[in-house]
């Protein structure tokens, strides 16, 4: 489960996350009421959580320094 997600695209990586936060929520009721069999898929979810959004600000990190490459007048006009 690890290594599923370097594939998907930036897009993708924020559904996911989206929808592993739902389940999370989900999982946290039913651990309230009672009726979990695995009480472990909460940290397992908590984890692939984290590790969406360590890759979701990966992404974004490596957008934003494009971003301040191709905007003009920025490269070479640096103070030193």
């Amino acid at each position: 489960m690890r290594n599923s997600f370097k594939n998907l695209t930036f897009a993708e990586l924020k559904a996911k996350r989206e929808d592993l936060s739902r389940k999370y929520m989900d999982f946290r009721f039913q651990l309230v009421i009672g009726h979990v069999d695995n009480p472990l898929q909460k940290r397992q979810l908590r984890r692939q959580i984290a590790r969406l959004n360590t890759m979701i600000s990966q992404q974004e990190s490596v957008l934003r320094n494009q971003a301040r490459q191709k905007e003009p007048g920025t490269a070479g006009s640096e103070k030193a």
